[in-house]
């Protein structure tokens, strides 16, 4: 089974990119989605992060404030590794259960969205799609879609550079445009991914 890893910074339209991928019949295993599953009330990583950020990163029902974590774990480097100490680990092995299961399903191909695969490790996949935007459109992006222009900023300064990035991409999806361009890039991944 091939692990293909898609990778882009906050705001690149990796969720896009996936479901275009997702629509030529690729398996899509989505690191942001398993970040909030391993946080469900109840979760062990809830408990880690409510005694490394304060219990203000819990709400009553139990659940995870992720407002609140990410103004707080998005401070400072120190406090971003914090965080991500306590759901990496986590997300390394949930992810490899997926592709378990994905592999024992007789999958193919799985595309790994993963806004931080050099963080997470780079060993989880065979081979990096970059989704690349300018800083200014992922910062537009973000805003778009209700999170502070503040803390978007912080959470780029945080993590990898876009540079890094692209330096460990085997393709490079450039996403600035319209959609049919990024369709007709992702077109031709899938033809080099999945010859006929």
């Amino acid at each position: 089974m091939l692990r293909v890893g898609l990778t882009g910074g906050i705001g690149s339209g990796k969720s896009t990119i996936a479901a275009l991928f997702r629509e030529h019949g690729a398996h899509i295993i989505d690191a942001d989605q398993i970040s909030r599953d391993i946080v469900e009330p109840g979760a062990p990583a809830i408990d880690d992060l409510v005694e490394a950020f304060g219990p203000t990163v819990k709400a009553e029902d139990g659940s995870l404030v992720r407002p609140e974590l990410a103004r707080i774990a998005f401070q400072t480097p120190e406090l971003t590794k914090q965080m991500n100490d306590i759901m990496f680990p986590r997300i390394i092995e949930e992810t490899n259960n997926r592709f378990s299961a994905a592999e024992a399903a007789g999958v193919k191909l799985v595309i790994y969205d993963v806004p931080l695969l050099t963080e997470l490790g780079t060993g989880l996949v065979e081979m990096a799609i970059v989704v690349d935007v300018p800083v200014e459109t992922q910062i537009t992006r973000a805003v778009a879609r209700g999170l502070p222009e503040d803390d978007v900023r912080r959470r780029i300064a945080v993590q990898q550079s876009r540079e890094d990035r692209l330096a460990l991409a085997d393709f490079v999806i450039d996403n600035s445009s319209d959609l049919s361009v990024t369709q007709e890039q992702v077109d031709q991944i899938w033809s080099l991914l999945m010859p006929s």
